[in-house]
């Protein structure tokens, strides 16, 4: 297993600081090499939580987080992660983005820039590696995070709701993109989301996180071959999302309160 997650739990101070309070709660997880998993929720379960607790940008309450066998207890290269704000340096271009990725490595700066290049070429922006940041359209910018996340070559790409502020169309056509890349480069991949529509089409797994304190059942397995042409339309894509949806109003139900 790639990346273990064994009963984690992370507390916050409240307001009043004798107090505190849960977001995560018994985490438990696996997530297969080179699968593409998805993880929905609605907003407030956890699920950025859970990809601070990976990243290493916090530590957990309780349990621990492994990675092919090894206890994380801080950040590291072997972990990528892209947010929804896609925070590319404004100051270099596309290509000279994707390069940071790879300064650390023993290589020359022609070496760099030919492996750059292959990673634009990747996410399908090979002709936009001399634009800066703001001269990129609408979900260009989120692409280029992509490769230069895949660029420093982690164990794991961690992403939190990297399409949510997206129009529905873009957010679409990054879905396909996405999923052609991770076919390409069979990256472990960890993808949160709140939309159940994206979560069926990416996932080959789908985990569903309850709502606070986080809890993960047992994911939902989605075989629906390569991710190509309407599988949003098929019958077989409605019956994955019908499940998740009802593992999810499950937990709403379970938690509604009851009427005296």
């Amino acid at each position: 297993m790639r990346l273990r997650i064994q009963g984690v739990g992370k507390e916050f101070a409240g307001r009043d600081t004798h107090r505190s309070f849960a977001a995560l709660d018994d985490v438990n997880l696996d997530v297969r090499e080179g699968e593409l998993l998805t993880l929905v929720g609605p907003s407030g379960c956890g699920k950025s939580t859970l990809l601070d607790l990976i990243a290493g940008l916090a530590a957990p309450t309780t349990g621990r987080i492994l990675l092919d066998g090894v206890p994380l207890d801080g950040p590291g290269l072997d972990r990528g992660i892209v947010l929804q704000q896609y925070a590319l340096f404004p100051w270099r271009t596309a290509l000279s983005n994707i390069e940071f990725a790879l300064e650390g490595r023993a290589a020359t700066k022609r070496e760099r820039a030919e492996l750059a290049r292959g990673y634009l070429d990747l996410v399908g922006l090979g002709e936009f590696g001399d634009r800066y940041p703001h001269e990129l359209s609408l979900g260009m910018p989120q692409r280029v995070a992509i490769a230069r996340s895949l660029a420093a070559d982690p164990a794991v790409l961690l992403l939190d709701e990297p399409f949510a502020a997206l129009d529905a169309g873009t957010r679409e056509s990054l879905q396909v993109e996405l999923a052609r890349v991770w076919e390409k480069t069979g990256t472990t991949v960890l993808f949160a989301t709140r939309s159940v529509d994206e979560a069926v089409y990416l996932g080959r797994r789908v985990a569903v996180m309850t709502s606070r304190p986080g809890r993960i059942g047992r994911p939902v397995e989605v075989d629906l071959g390569p991710r190509e042409g309407d599988l949003r339309g098929g019958s077989r894509f409605g019956e994955y999302r019908h499940e998740v949806w009802r593992l999810l109003r499950s937990d709403v139900d379970q938690k509604a309160p009851v009427a005296s």
